[in-house]
């Protein structure tokens, strides 16, 4: 017997509840995009640098975090944060902190992939960039910050709203810590009502529209730049 589709389920009540899940999937994503570009930024600058203990300290990092699921890190942190935030500042065991570690995570995880983007992006850059702001007195941080650094950021522009759409989609693995994002909400409601395969569907056609839509802006970003 063919199945039979029955999208009842999705009342004003359910849309209400799934924006909310959107706002927390969109809220991950800016936290951790924010933060990893920042903190991105600060580990590719140290493993260009000159000291070795800065660039050992940076590559062990990056390698680190690239080489552990997404999966695992999240577990990790939502057993480790909220346990080392009730020690630091004695916090309630009942204080919800599934926020946080799923911020914190996500914001270190990708830095990470940040980082090899910005490294990349600021080699594109011709090293003559740096002799012509040595000639006009700059200092080496000077000449990263006003010369290098808006040219390589210019050139890393597609590659970073591309990793941004990817953390976007990687942001429905919070469910490992039960927290309600925009994917978990719609499970939720889908077993709650029997009708999981319709709200898996309706999840999966919001994240393609979003997503596809991005990947088109960069793409037309990316054209209009090489023009």
């Amino acid at each position: 017997m063919a199945y039979e589709f029955d999208f009842s389920a999705i009342t004003p009540a359910a849309v209400k509840v799934l924006s909310d899940g959107m706002l927390v999937s969109l809220k991950i994503t800016l936290v951790a995009i924010a933060f990893g570009m920042v903190w991105g930024t600060l580990l590719a600058m140290m493993r260009l640098s000159r000291h070795r203990s800065l660039q050992w300290f940076a590559a062990g990092y990056v390698n680190l975090f690239r080489s552990i699921p997404l999966v695992m890190v999240l577990l990790w942190f939502f057993l480790i944060v909220p346990q080392l935030l009730q020690k630091l500042f004695g916090l309630s065991p009942a204080n919800d902190l599934r926020m946080t570690s799923a911020l914190v995570a996500f914001s270190l995880f990708e830095a990470a992939y940040y980082s090899e983007i910005i490294r990349a992006g600021i080699n594109s850059v011709a090293r003559g960039q740096f002799g012509a702001a040595y000639a006009l007195g700059l200092t080496y941080p000077q000449a990263m910050r006003l010369v290098v650094l808006p040219q390589a950021f210019r050139n890393m522009v597609p590659l970073l709203l591309t990793q941004g759409i990817v953390l976007f989609q990687d942001t429905s693995l919070v469910y490992v810590s039960a927290l309600a994002d925009f994917f978990g909400r719609a499970y939720s409601i889908g077993e709650r009502n029997g009708r999981i395969i319709e709200l898996l569907f309706v999840a999966g056609a919001v994240y393609f529209i979003i997503c596809f839509s991005m990947s088109l802006m960069v793409k037309r970003y990316r054209r209009k730049v090489a023009a």
